[in-house]
């Protein structure tokens, strides 16, 4: 799996303050903001939780190297090219961009924070190493980078560039370049930082906004979670890795290849059925709420049996009409041979929670995904209402297209991405016409 850390770690002294005038702006023009000042204490709490998250990717220790200008290998440089050393790995990026230094890494490669000395605005520069060694890491790249293409929303991160490769036939590296925030989400719950009911109602707001922005074009996410939630020092929050995104009438391989990090998963996904569709994020969602008032994962299952049993210890023991869903016979069975359970009530599981916020959340947690609230639902629930306002909350213009041959050989996937990266670059495609 792909990790799309494009945050550093939490400055000291963070705390969130909510301010009562941009509350106030956010329902007439759909944005507001915060501030956050972070604990130096958050440090280590960080670490050690992300090391607790299932493919949790490694983190950069606390003494962070700053980027170091090198010579180019074997002394011959690329026009165009500069060339950096971040965390023993080379950076051959545009010279617009001036690296400062290396704020995450996961299986992927290294991201850094940069400069655009053309804007003098600070992004983040994802290098993935490597990228068709694994044919199927290369086509969840070709994806993402075909989906944020169309893409434009403020709650959706913005990938800004895709620098040019040198040779179009044999490059092995992408550099992706995407808007800086701060942190995520997963970092602000793990740390001491408290979070008032103004803190989890506004990031609630922006994670469903986004996503009713993201289905209204027809686009599954698939793996929302803490860590891809980016969040910056005004409490803006931006959804991010779209690796995993479909569209929600794709038909066929999807529908039964492994989505959804596990502690997220919705149970149609636990229980194999055939088919789901935009329930499954709002599941995400819900579990994501709950870790926000609870500051820990509500279904924190060690496999996918522990995981559903966890969900029923829950919510309790499931009636007939509960599970018709289920399409796989086993799984239905294994449903019922559960030992009977009266479920755990929200209200004792988050007693300091807000009681309209405990309603919403029971909406979102229901079992079955027919039954479950929407999204937009869930924007126009009383617990919303003082955020939003559908009328700043326009659907996508048209839906996305994400067809791709999940067969395709890997030249014919590194000339599908040269062709993504042609649309960031028109002075290439001005050049080759000429």
């Amino acid at each position: 799996m792909m990790w799309a850390v494009l945050s550093p770690p939490l400055p000291a002294g963070f705390r969130l303050q909510i301010r009562a005038a941009r509350r106030r702006r956010a329902r007439s023009s759909g944005s507001y903001s915060c501030r956050l000042r972070f604990d130096a204490a958050c440090t280590g709490e960080r670490r050690s939780a992300w090391r607790a998250l299932p493919d949790a990717p490694r983190l950069l220790p606390v003494h962070y190297k700053m980027a170091m200008m090198v010579d180019p290998p074997n002394g011959m440089g690329n026009q165009g090219k500069h060339y950096y050393t971040m965390w023993q790995t080379l950076f051959e990026i545009d010279t617009k961009y001036v690296p400062i230094k290396p704020i995450g890494r996961g299986a992927y490669g290294i991201v850094c924070s940069s400069i655009n000395r053309a804007t003098n605005e600070k992004v983040a520069i994802k290098k993935i190493n490597n990228v068709f060694d694994n044919r199927v890491d290369a086509l969840r790249t070709l994806r993402e980078l075909k989906l944020l293409r169309h893409l434009r929303h403020e709650n959706v991160i913005a990938l800004k560039d895709i620098m040019m490769p040198v040779h179009r036939r044999s490059f092995k590296d992408v550099y992706l370049v995407y808007e800086l925030m701060d942190t995520d989400l997963h970092q602000i719950i793990k740390s001491s930082q408290p979070l008032s009911n103004d803190h989890c109602q506004y990031f609630l707001f922006q994670l469903l906004r986004g996503l009713k922005y993201l289905h209204s074009a027809g686009i599954l996410h698939r793996d929302l979670k803490p860590g891809n939630l980016l969040v910056n020092a005004n409490c803006d929050l931006k959804i991010c890795d779209f690796g995993l995104a479909r569209t929600n009438n794709t038909k066929g391989q999807f529908m039964t290849e492994y989505v959804v990090t596990r502690w997220y998963r919705a149970p149609e996904l636990l229980l194999c059925c055939d088919n789901y569709g935009t329930s499954i994020d709002v599941w995400s969602v819900g579990c994501i709420f709950a870790e926000l008032l609870g500051r820990k994962p509500i279904f924190p299952g060690t496999e996918c049996l522990n995981q559903l049993k966890l969900i029923v210890n829950v919510l309790g023991t499931m009636s007939e009409a509960d599970i018709e869903f289920i399409d796989n016979p086993k799984a239905r069975k294994y449903i019922k041979t559960l030992p009977y359970t009266p479920g755990i009530p929200l209200t004792s599981m988050y007693p300091q929670a807000h009681p309209l916020a405990i309603d919403l959340l029971q909406k979102m947690l229901v079992f079955d995904p027919s039954k479950r609230i929407s999204v937009t639902e869930a924007l126009e629930h009383p617990y919303m209402s003082p955020l939003y306002d559908p009328s700043a909350n326009p659907p996508a213009q048209v839906p996305i297209d994400l067809d791709i041959d999940e067969n395709l050989g890997v030249d014919m996937i590194r000339e599908m991405m040269w062709q993504e990266m042609l649309h960031y670059h028109p002075e290439v495609v001005a050049g080759v016409n000429m």
